[in-house]
């Protein structure tokens, strides 16, 4: 078929390229999986949902023959028929952003023999050299760091779980007890026990590892690898860009605008009013984003002068931004120019003078992110009038219910556990994972008007609790609607634990093949498993024993004999710093061995008997696994 009459030669050659940019296996054909791949490389942050009804229209628009793909002809014909719809919009927006991306062929379980997965060259140059500079005091990474980021050192580099595991304690501390990573004269098994402890561990803090194997990791799959690095990276950027953590991020407030309003905002959203803050006070205009505004280079430089040291502080010397650079013509040189003002910062990480020029979104993001927490150069205010008292960082139980909901790669991602709930999308997100059908037909989706949109959000919050009540058989005695879209902390509490609990008993009845589980039917299994091996069993998830975690510990070294080293323990008479100190290693351990685990050692030793339900609940699914 010929190209329709009103595309010139050359505009069917810009369409050629685009196809090609997104036929990444260069069969001749568009599937579906490489229009997610397309919206995955573009780092677009639209829910999954979202993408789905994108992907379906183009799909039923271009795949006039429907055998499952779109050929070059048929694509010409879906870009003729789009138009200047949002669907065309979104499309262009996503290949016009896909730069630098490899191919190459995918074998794992979920994907046929012979499928393209894509990566990116500058993401893998960025956190090689991030991962360098991080760990290259860290003696137990000394056979394999440095790390050539020109090569593909970084992929077999992970196979042995070790920088993986140091690189999530340098994201979130504590959260691997490092007597647990295996070290020395590693064997098959011991590294295996390093990728599921660093995977389990990951998932704890919130990333999205389903789909992720430590067979893959071993293996060093490039995507997966690049996939997981990333969000352990950005969780630790991000770590800091909060205002319980921050107060000084206060400054950023606007007029008008309540605290309320401003701890609503994500860390992508802060940093850019923390970025446009300083470019204002430079007398600058603002920048929309970090990636087609600052191609030129020009609002990073004036971003480092405003943020630069100027010696005011005891012990921290004058950093003098040289901005002779602007004057370069040549985007590319000038960008480079930047990066060396930057390094003067000690911050020249994450993007090269191409990366900026291309704009490239997630890198920038990160380098911004690092100029932010080297050097806020923001002053807490004084004298305004703000409730301090309302600045209180999340409770042990609310960071637990937001890292679980962001491991199951909820989409958007849960920043704000009760704001970011206010919608609901989230909660039917969840439904679906436990099984409970949702009517997306019934659910008002964003963007939401300025006007009437809460009533919007209210409608999708009713909804929720109409599920939990009627479909789910919940117990949401005196819980509405209202109370999630309000983000009534104890209300919504309920509701996020009788989810978790629910997702936790499902995984158990799919490994029993269907029989029905509760409390007592975890306590009997962990009581005989515990008795099989001579040791003490416990009364229930309120146990006093607990709180030294050796119900845990003696658990885990029944399910695989051997694997506590009880020298490194103190068992009897002890103080609150050795309980602390057993359960961290009891969770660590439980991790290491398979069971992924959610609950904090402060669980343990507090003995919180919804967070240990959970832990016996997990370490009983992987003793009945049975590997």
């Amino acid at each position: 078929m010929a190209a329709p009459t009103q595309y010139s030669q050359e505009e069917v050659e810009e369409l050629r390229e685009a196809f090609s940019k997104i036929d990444v296996d260069s069969n001749g054909f568009i599937t579906t999986n490489e229009l997610n791949d397309l919206f995955k490389a573009a780092n677009f942050s639209l829910p999954g949902y979202r993408i789905r009804e994108i992907i379906q229209n183009l799909m039923s628009t271009g795949d006039l023959n429907n055998d499952g793909q779109i050929s070059f002809d048929e694509f010409i014909n879906v870009v003729h028929g789009l138009k200047s719809t949002e669907v065309a919009k979104t499309f262009r927006k996503a290949i016009n952003k896909k730069e630098g991306i490899c191919a190459i062929g995918g074998t794992s379980e979920q994907s046929s023999v012979g499928t393209q997965h894509s990566y990116s060259e500058e993401e893998k140059y960025a956190f090689v050299n991030w991962v360098n500079t991080k760990l290259e005091n860290d003696p137990d990474c000394k056979h394999v760091l440095p790390m050539d980021p020109n090569t593909d050192d970084l992929f077999s580099a992970v196979g042995d779980g070790i920088v993986l595991c140091k690189m999530i304690n340098l994201s979130v501390p504590d959260t691997i007890d490092e007597r647990t990573i295996n070290k020395k004269k590693l064997t098959p098994f011991t590294i295996q026990e390093n990728l599921n402890l660093a995977l389990n561990s990951a998932s704890a803090i919130g990333c999205h590892v389903v789909n992720i194997g430590a067979v893959d990791l071993k293996e060093g799959k490039p995507y997966l690898v690049l996939g997981l690095l990333w969000q352990v990276i950005k969780i630790g950027l991000f770590a800091d860009i909060e205002i319980s953590r921050n107060e000084a991020l206060i400054a950023l407030l606007r007029d008008g605008e309540s605290l309320e309003d401003l701890m609503k905002l994500s860390p992508e959203e802060l940093l850019l009013r923390w970025a446009n803050y300083h470019l204002e006070n430079a007398g600058c205009n603002k920048v929309n984003n970090f990636s087609s505004d600052i191609k030129d280079s020009k609002a990073y430089y004036q971003l480092l002068s405003q943020i630069a040291p100027k010696g005011e502080e005891d012990g921290i010397p004058a950093i003098e931004v040289d901005m002779s650079g602007l004057r370069e013509q040549d985007d590319v040189k000038r960008a480079e120019c930047m990066l060396v003002q930057a390094e003067r910062l000690g911050c020249r990480q994450f993007v090269t003078a191409t990366d900026v020029v291309r704009g490239n979104p997630k890198l920038n993001l990160a380098f911004v992110a690092n100029l932010f927490n080297k050097y806020p150069a923001l002053q807490k205010p004084e004298n305004q009038d703000i409730d301090w008292s309302s600045i209180e960082g999340e409770t042990r139980e609310e960071r637990t219910f937001r890292n679980w909901v962001n491991s199951l790669g909820v989409n958007p991602r849960v920043n704000h556990l009760y704001g970011d709930l206010a919608d609901a999308l989230v909660i039917f997100q969840l439904y679906e994972k436990i099984k409970v059908p949702v009517e997306w037909s019934r659910v008002n989706k964003p963007p939401y008007s300025k006007l009437g949109g809460n009533m919007k959000k209210l409608e999708n919050c009713n909804y929720a609790v109409e599920l939990g009540k009627n479909k789910a058989n919940f117990s949401l005695v005196g819980i509405a609607g209202q109370d999630l879209n309000e983000g009534n902390h104890k209300l919504t509490l309920a509701l996020m634990w009788q989810l978790m609990r629910r997702y936790t008993l499902n995984i158990l009845e799919d490994i029993g093949g269907g029989e029905k589980v509760n409390d007592d039917t975890i306590v009997r299994w962990v009581n005989q498993t515990l008795s099989e091996a001579g040791k003490d069993t416990i009364s229930g998830f309120k146990d006093g024993q607990i709180s030294t975690s050796m119900p845990v510990l003696n658990l885990i070294d029944a399910i695989q004999p051997g694997s506590i080293r009880y020298d490194l323990l103190k068992i009897e008479d002890l103080s609150e710093e050795e309980k602390l100190n057993n359960a961290k290693y009891a969770i660590s351990m439980a991790r290491k061995i398979g069971a992924r685990v959610y609950a904090l050692p402060e669980d343990l030793v507090e003995v919180k008997p919804k967070m240990v339900m959970t832990v016996f609940a997990c370490l009983m699914g992987r003793g009945m696994k049975k590997v």
